[in-house]
């Protein structure tokens, strides 16, 4: 036999961001317990508003199954004294199994003769497991910030309201967080006025609080808001702008939910447009609407009240919407009394890390890394002198009125591009300071002074805060420092850019050093810290981890040769006269790995003809592999060296290395680490993993 169970935590309106990681938690938890206790059960269901988790678990097994349970005790010779009289340890050991003597039963083992039991468990009762664990998942679930309420001990994101605890038709007996469970929830607070909702079974759940105007189902709401949004403005050519972020948190926040067309004062679409989308979307969390792409003073938003007050809570959401443009509108006029070169010594009034002095003194240094940056990359006098202004210009809006009154803190760099084309800057100067927060992931790529600056900032960054010995361990980064390197390497990838990475982190750490006491340990971790995000990027663009391993042996300093290295390294491995490429490179490797001589070849003792020829064809190879290195063909040198696995070979089937005379033995030493080395200038062939191994 089998009931449905359904638990539901009711409590007062818990913020949106909560609700996902706490259900998981929930549906977790019990599911833990059940499996725990080896209950048989179907479909599990969960269901979230924002005054409420539930979870609803089908056909749930009405007990355990009896068990019988196989103990074993002791070796027979402690269990028995000579006498064959229980000893204390047998005593001992009945007594914990819940046993007599006349259970015990001798049980062979490879490490001799022990004594065993059979106990019979007879399973419990269902609710029984359920009112003694249910509490303490409910106590076990936590969130980002708790509360305590009542003088209760139980933390929570909100008071817990009521519980509603079933156990198929009948309520659970259970008392969690003070409130006796019981068969009553609560509807919609401002539709249904709060009116008690009685949960006849488990299976009446979605449909009893559906008459009661909150709909439990989180995707059934989220699909409907979607339609709703879709439906809104059908009759006209207006249309919501998508916003997959905003539609998944106004899920959260409704549980009745009605879109409304609203609209607000037209005088305002003069504001830069993710100002108006930033001030709805972020703030309200409301959906601007487009026309035919251009934004339009009308917005929608998502009304958990009575559908039929829509009119009037259309009123009020217009009157804060008008509020919050208001003090855009005059944040932007005021900012614009100036050119926004005029805010640039405003920054050393900011302190961008105690250790590492003002923001304004971070602007010294990426312009110089900027600089450094663009000379090594020849670029033309244009666009270095726009990539010199941007980075001169890049942080100048963080001390706006619109940024430095908090309001939109998530709008810097875009708001620093509105402000320099109002100033009269050249657009890619303008473009550049909003591009230079880029990290990699966006769909666009940012243009040259754009990437440098970034480059030069976040790098300014990891070395800075490395050096004020605030290193990420583990989860922490509070300075995101991963994430900074990880845009670095990913604009590097991008746009190609060939420069050498590690010089520009010696710069800034010459530029840091009036401000930092020892900067060589910061230096050196750095530098592992950069290698391991190398190692990240390779990753992330597909190349099998024993690839990478083959070439981080190689400079570093050039990332998109490094990629183009491994990326060609990866599809020749496929091939599969590769395989004995890399068996005889290893083959080669092996022999010579405990030998430490540096000894050149001498030519005059190469006494047999396989290795006169592989001596030959090994110039004959370097000249070939400099030529094809130098166009960054590594093609052409993987297929010069697979054709010289032939010449290996040869030199394996005709020549005894390890022979008795010492010099011949270490001359071919020697010719097998030139080999060697030829091979390591492309990869290290015997960290790959291949078959036939």
């Amino acid at each position: 036999m089998a009931r449905d169970m359904l638990l539901e935590i009711g409590v007062e309106e818990i913020p949106a961001g909560y609700i996902a990681g706490a259900a998981r938690q929930l549906n977790s938890y019990v599911t833990n317990l059940i499996s725990d206790h080896h209950l048989e059960h179907g479909e599990i269901s969960l269901y979230t508003t924002p005054r409420r988790f539930a979870i609803l678990v089908r056909d749930l097994q009405e007990r355990q199954a009896d068990q019988t349970i196989q103990r074993q005790g002791p070796a027979h010779n402690i269990a028995y004294d000579a006498a064959g009289n229980l000893t204390k340890a047998g005593q001992g050991f009945l007594r914990g199994a819940g046993a007599t003597a006349a259970d015990v039963f001798i049980k062979e083992t490879p490490k001799g003769r022990y004594i065993a039991v059979k106990v019979h468990k007879p399973g419990r009762a269902t609710p029984d497991i359920l009112r003694e664990g249910l509490p303490g998942v409910i106590g076990a679930m936590s969130f980002p910030k708790s509360m305590r309420w009542n003088r209760r001990e139980l933390l929570f994101a909100r008071p817990i309201r009521w519980i509603v605890a079933l156990w198929g038709a009948d309520v659970l007996e259970t008392t969690i967080a003070d409130l006796p469970a019981t068969r009553v929830s609560q509807g919609n607070r401002w539709v249904s006025l709060d009116h008690p909702v009685e949960i006849a079974a488990p299976s009446a759940y979605v449909e009893a609080l559906r008459e009661a105007k909150a709909l439990a189902d989180r995707d059934e709401r989220r699909r409907r808001i979607a339609t709703q949004l879709d439906e809104l403005f059908s009759d006209s050519d207006l249309r919501v702008q998508p916003d997959e972020r905003l539609l998944d948190t106004v899920t959260d926040l409704v549980e009745w939910p009605t879109a409304v067309a609203a609209a607000f004062d037209p005088a305002y679409l003069d504001l830069p447009d993710r100002v108006i989308v930033s001030t709805l979307s972020e703030h309200q969390k409301y959906f601007a609407v487009r026309r035919d792409g251009t934004l339009t003073h009308h917005f929608a938003f998502i009304s958990n009240g009575d559908p039929a007050c829509s009119d009037i809570i259309r009123q009020g959401n217009e009157k804060v919407v008008h509020a919050r443009l208001a003090d855009a509108k005059f944040f932007w006029d005021e900012d614009r009394k100036q050119p926004l070169v005029d805010f640039v010594p405003r920054l050393a009034e900011v302190t961008f890390q105690s250790k590492l002095g003002s923001v304004l003194a971070k602007t010294e240094r990426i312009e110089k890394l900027t600089g450094s940056l663009a000379a090594s990359l020849d670029l033309s006098d244009e666009t270095r002198g726009h990539a010199l202004r941007a980075a001169y210009l890049c942080k100048a809006d963080l001390v706006t009125h619109m940024l430095g009154e908090k309001e939109f803190t998530k709008l810097q760099g875009y708001m620093g591009e509105m402000y320099a084309r109002a100033s009269g800057e050249p657009a890619p100067v303008a473009l550049a300071i909003s591009e230079h927060y880029w990290n990699g992931d966006e769909a666009d790529a940012p243009g040259l002074p754009g990437a440098l600056v970034a480059i030069a900032d976040k790098l300014d960054t990891v070395c800075g805060i490395f050096g004020a010995g605030m290193i990420p361990t583990g989860s922490k980064d509070p300075f995101a420092l991963r994430r900074a390197a990880n845009g670095i390497l990913r604009i590097i990838a991008r746009l190609e850019l060939s420069f050498d990475l590690f010089a520009l982190v010696e710069e800034d750490f010459t530029l840091l050093a009036d401000k930092l006491d020892d900067t060589a340990k910061s230096r050196s971790l750095v530098r592992d810290f950069l290698i391991q995000r190398i190692e990240w990027l390779l990753k992330e663009n597909g190349i099998d981890y024993d690839v990478i391993a083959s070439v981080m042996h190689i400079d570093l300093a050039d990332i998109p040769d490094l990629l183009r290295r491994a990326r060609a390294l990866q599809s020749f491995r496929r091939r599969e006269d590769f395989i004995g490429l890399a068996l005889g490179f290893k083959r080669v490797s092996n022999i010579i790995a405990e030998s430490a001589d540096e000894t050149a070849v001498d030519e005059s003792l190469l006494a047999e003809p396989a290795e006169r020829a592989l001596f030959a064809g090994a110039a004959d190879l370097e000249r070939d592999i400099d030529d094809h290195l130098e166009k960054h063909d590594y093609d052409a040198v993987l297929e010069d060296l697979t054709r010289f696995r032939a010449t290996i070979d040869r030199f394996f089937d005709d020549v005894l290395v390890n022979c008795e005379d010492e010099a011949l033995r270490r001359n071919r030493y020697s010719l097998l680490r030139r080999i060697r080395a030829l091979f390591l200038r492309v990869a290290d062939l015997a960290r790959l993993v291949v078959d036939g191994e």
